[in-house]
């Protein structure tokens, strides 16, 4: 389960659903991911094709995360409620505001999340179980994707019911006034502090890998990073075709 795993911070390997599709996810069932991710910041994947893409996720024996468009708590309720087993929260920057979409996420004691029946809690049939697996089991990987966070990343990793965290060097390196430009040394001081943050506090490092090779995804393990999501869908579509395809023009057929 991937609780257990972020808690010993095994290495545990998913990937990313952009195109909205079940047939897409059923496909990217076939590789060998332990779980993916529904990507509900980027994308125009609503919370009805959410719903879907996650009991599909389900049914192929994965788990379903979702990465939402901001800490919000409607959006967050929605997706649980829908039967994600984890949040993926973008742009995280203070403790403050880690400890809100634990809130949102985890039931009474341990949050504020309204308590309504839906599909995770088998419309209403086993909410007692459910509670008790909300409590233990479910996910939040808080974002570090900005310079305040990274100023901030100890306070961040103290907070209680956070089980990890996932560095965005896009948005990071954009926050320092250089979008994009995350291989420059202020950016790489930056990820290097929060790497070492986590060791300190034994918590999760966790990247996003955009390419579609496994030489890059190698790079993160070797580096200590143990929740890796490894591309995008899209990338693994286009890149095989767009490297055939290389191959066939470059014979000159």
């Amino acid at each position: 389960m991937l609780k257990q795993k972020l808690e010993k911070r095994n290495l545990t390997i998913g990937s990313w659903i952009s195109i909205a599709h079940p047939d897409v996810v059923e496909i990217m069932a076939t590789a060998g991911f332990e779980w993916l991710v529904v990507d509900l910041e980027h994308t125009s994947t609503d919370i009805n094709t959410a719903k879907t893409l996650i009991a599909t996720i389900k049914a192929k024996g994965l788990q379903p995360l979702v990465r939402v468009g901001a800490n919000d708590e409607l959006i967050i309720k929605r997706v649980m409620d829908a039967g994600a087993e984890g949040v993926i929260v973008p742009m995280i920057k203070s403790a403050a505001e880690a400890k809100k979409a634990v809130d949102f996420i985890k039931y009474p004691p341990y949050g504020k999340r309204g308590v309504g029946l839906y599909r995770a809690q088998n419309y209403g049939t086993t909410f007692n179980e459910y509670k008790q697996w909300n409590q233990e089991s479910s996910v939040f990987i808080a974002q570090i994707e900005h310079i305040k966070a990274v100023e901030n990343i100890d306070e961040i990793l103290k907070t209680e019911g956070l089980d990890g965290i996932m560095v965005g060097p896009y948005d990071l390196s954009a926050s320092m006034g250089f979008p994009g430009d995350y291989d420059r040394d202020d950016v790489k001081v930056a990820l290097e502090k929060v790497k070492e943050a986590c060791k300190r506090h034994n918590k999760t490092l966790g990247f996003h890998v955009i390419k579609s090779d496994a030489e890059f995804l190698q790079e993160k393990i070797k580096e200590g990073y143990t929740f890796l999501a490894f591309s995008i869908d899209f990338f693994f579509l286009g890149d095989k075709a767009r490297a055939e395809m290389q191959k066939i023009k470059g014979k000159g057929i």
